[in-house]
């Protein structure tokens, strides 16, 4: 089992990042409290995979592995099309991502997390710059 206080902590930081990141999102059809509750999610379950709730024998990444794939099928659903156009790929990717995070994050693996974390933020945030030199579009 492990430590109250390491998984109070793990279950904090999850938060935090998540509502990190969806703040630059806070206009889009996922926001900042999705976006908290998306990385608190997957910290949860990567927290219980990797317990020995279900026996030291116990395939410890089919859970991980579920939750990839319904963030994936969660992400579809903030992509729409609008003429030939699809909207909301950003947003699905940063979903994916922050899922990814707070698994990082369930598993204690502290520097991947934070390097993640900064790596999206400045991702999510380059809108403004991008838009200035003309990438926008790329």
């Amino acid at each position: 089992m492990l430590a109250s206080i390491d998984v109070i902590l793990r279950l904090f930081i999850s938060v935090i990042v998540g509502l990190l990141v969806g703040f630059a999102r806070r206009k889009k059809a996922a926001g900042m409290r999705t976006f908290a509750l998306f990385c608190l999610g997957c910290t949860i379950f990567t927290i219980i995979s990797i317990d020995d709730i279900f026996g030291p024998t116990a395939d410890k990444t089919r859970i991980i592995a579920q939750v990839v794939t319904g963030i994936g099928f969660l992400g579809l659903g903030v992509i729409w099309k609008q003429g030939t156009h699809p909207t909301g790929l950003t947003t699905a990717a940063a979903i994916w991502v922050t899922a990814a995070i707070g698994i990082l994050i369930g598993l204690a693996m502290w520097s991947e997390a934070a390097i993640s974390t900064v790596l999206t933020l400045a991702i999510v945030y380059s809108k403004p710059m991008l838009r200035k030199t003309g990438l926008e579009d790329y």
